[in-house]
């Protein structure tokens, strides 16, 4: 019945140098070249939507209870099925770095200094789910050890999965990763806590990350962080009054040397349109607000990329992580490829120095460095959106991107 279902869901040796004070004086010269380039720079990961419920959260070590209240699918052990039907077999129980796959020798190749992402899943044991959504994420607590496998610093929960699992299952969430020492915002016991950045510390500043939830993208308005309420840190509205409010809220935490990263899930999940009132929120964020980086996502699929006034604005970061494999429907924007950002920025300024992607596939609920052929494809997409704001994108030999923009 279940096969039905899903069915129808449709390479040492080497000689050893002989070390002169010549050989000592070169590699203290090229040690302080890179100490030099390393302090005049912050280099960060970014990533969209990681989604590790359901399927995935049935692949790892530790399950939830596979029940589910969707339409069609009342088991998550499904989607594990249905994504081995899509690409072959998967060895469950994967390991916690599994799904993170060639992803872990990127990090090491592009040394981030920290590594950002998007959240959208509880993580909790609460049975009851948020009465009339359909769509509800959870993984066991036990399986917050595949974000720690990856290192990651930060986590956004201002979206439209963070409550699936009720007021107890956020609480959980929140402990299970003050418990694992991951940094998050966007979602607190009451309005004060959703509202206050995440700070992570560099040479001579900070990184300060304040995460906001918009009902586009699906958030409730039942959702929102009040006086003695848990929630999200909700994101009414793009008027002037709610601007004043974020300038208001980040001034009181930013200091000289910050640099402000505005974490936003908001719009829907599919299409390349940018709306003129989203893109004027997004200049206001930086010319009034003191916000360095625009984060988005809630899409899919990555969207066109701006510089502002040499801020950088990412309008959707695309998924990175899903269980979606052998889903059919919106196959033109092959959401089964996503990117790694690896932005730098001047530490005394926030402005954008550089922006590297690096495409990836998902595929047996694991990231694969993407194929060229899916790298052109990309590539194509990428700077035709980005040149309608402002920027091109271009594909280097190793098949990564490079955004470029008029300095």
């Amino acid at each position: 019945m279940r096969k039905l279902i899903i069915l129808s869901i449709i390479s040492l040796l080497g000689v050893i140098p002989i070390c002169t004070s010549q050989n000592k004086q070169e590699k203290q010269e090229k040690m302080s070249y890179q100490d030099t380039i390393s302090s005049s720079r912050v280099k960060l990961f970014l990533c969209g939507d990681v989604m590790t419920g359901r399927g995935i959260d049935q692949a790892l070590q530790e399950n939830v209870d596979p029940i589910l209240y969707e339409s069609y699918v009342k088991d998550a052990r499904d989607y594990l099925l249905l994504a081995e039907q899509e690409n072959g077999p998967i060895k469950d129980p994967v390991s916690y770095k599994y799904i993170w796959g060639d992803a872990i020798k990127i990090w090491e190749e592009n040394s981030p200094q920290f590594k950002i992402i998007n959240l959208e899943t509880s993580i909790t044991t609460n049975a009851d789910p948020w009465p009339g959504k359909g769509i509800h994420y959870r993984m066991h607590p036990e399986n917050v050890k595949a974000l720690s496998a990856a290192g990651i610093d930060h986590c956004s929960l201002a979206n439209n999965h963070t409550l699936d699992w009720g007021r107890q299952g956020l609480l959980e969430t929140i402990n299970t990763l003050d418990n694992a020492d991951i940094a998050y915002s966007g979602a607190g016991k009451n309005e004060q806590e959703a509202k206050k950045p995440s700070v992570l510390d560099i040479d001579n500043g900070r990184v300060l990350i304040f995460s906001y939830g918009s009902p586009g993208s699906g958030i409730p308005r039942e959702w929102a962080a009040e006086t003695g309420v848990s929630g999200v840190n909700y994101l009414p509205d793009l008027s002037k009054k709610t601007l004043e409010k974020i300038k208001i809220n980040v001034d009181q935490v930013k200091q000289q040397q910050d640099i402000v990263i505005f974490s936003v899930h908001w719009g829907g999940n599919w299409g390349y349109q940018i709306s003129e009132d989203k893109q004027k929120f997004a200049h206001q964020l930086i010319d009034m607000a003191g916000v360095d980086l625009v984060f988005g996502h809630s899409s899919h699929h990555p969207m066109g990329i701006e510089v502002y006034n040499e801020k950088l604005i990412i309008y959707g970061a695309g998924d990175f992580i899903n269980d979606y494999e052998g889903i059919s429907g919106h196959e033109d924007f092959r959401g089964e490829l996503t990117l790694m950002y690896f932005p730098e920025l001047d530490p005394g300024t926030g402005d954008l120095l550089s922006l590297k992607m690096i495409p990836m596939e998902i595929k047996n609920f694991k990231l694969h460095k993407a194929k060229a052929n899916d790298a052109v494809w990309l590539e194509q997409v990428l700077d035709r959106e980005s040149k309608k704001i402002g920027t091109s994108v271009r594909r280097e030999a190793d098949n990564s991107l490079r955004l470029d923009w008029k300095m």
